[in-house]
């Protein structure tokens, strides 16, 4: 086999899998969400608090590192849907109070999951199709991330509901250019693990929708 040959193959393996990475991640972030949402309607037909929703969401975040840690085994699979359901469990309170605290509650959270399917949609669907390499954004999403915590951490203590809604315009901002990232990586071979993949791209979309799910409940809740 002569050089062109063997380049040849090289591509058509690189190719390959690139495409297996592709689908195992958007096949175990189907399975992930559709778990999360079944543990969601658990704890809000269970009625769950808010103090039990934030250890649940407590939970959640240490298990990312364990994700991390056991991505590469058998074991971060397990891990990966542990995590997905106490992501899904924490949301449920949330849910219920936007249900209880306004009068169109339904239709508030009705939006808030159609708004994060289309920005996720739109936003990998172009990634994937145009097949633009996005990397460029790594460190302005970096940068602007700590600032976005940063924010989160102070509007604790100062309340302020016009900070609360830049914060959240922020948010959705970068977690739309996090999916164009993550996304425009596993297309360019940057990621090759399937679950790291998965939970970076989870953590997009919970995180788009608890947002918007705090834009639209301020701006068009009653």
């Amino acid at each position: 086999m002569n050089e062109v040959e063997l380049n040849i193959a090289r591509d058509r393996g690189s190719i390959l899998a690139t495409n297996k990475v592709i689908r195992n991640t958007y096949i175990l972030l189907s399975m992930t969400l559709f778990f999360s949402t079944i543990c969601a309607v658990a704890t809000m037909v269970m009625q769950v608090g808010q103090g039990v929703g934030f250890m649940l969401f407590i939970g959640g975040f240490v298990m990312t590192f364990v994700v991390r840690r056991t991505a590469k085994s058998a074991k971060g699979l397990i891990a990966v849907f542990v995590f997905a359901g106490l992501m899904g469990g924490a949301i449920g309170p949330i849910i219920s109070l936007y249900m209880v605290a306004y009068a169109n509650g339904s239709a508030i959270v009705a939006q808030a999951l159609g708004g994060t399917a289309l920005i996720f949609l739109s936003l990998s669907g172009y990634a994937l199709t145009s097949g633009k390499n996005f990397n460029y954004l790594g460190g302005f999403l970096m940068t602007g991330m700590i600032v976005a915590i940063v924010a989160i951490i102070a509007n604790i203590f100062l309340q302020i509901p016009a900070l609360s809604l830049a914060i959240s315009s922020v948010v959705i901002l970068l977690m739309s250019g996090l999916i164009l990232f993550d996304t425009s990586r596993i297309i360019n071979g940057g990621e090759r693990n399937y679950i790291l993949a998965t939970i970076s791209l989870y953590l997009s979309i919970f995180n788009i929708f608890i947002h918007l799910l705090n834009m639209l409940g301020a701006l068009t809740g009653r």
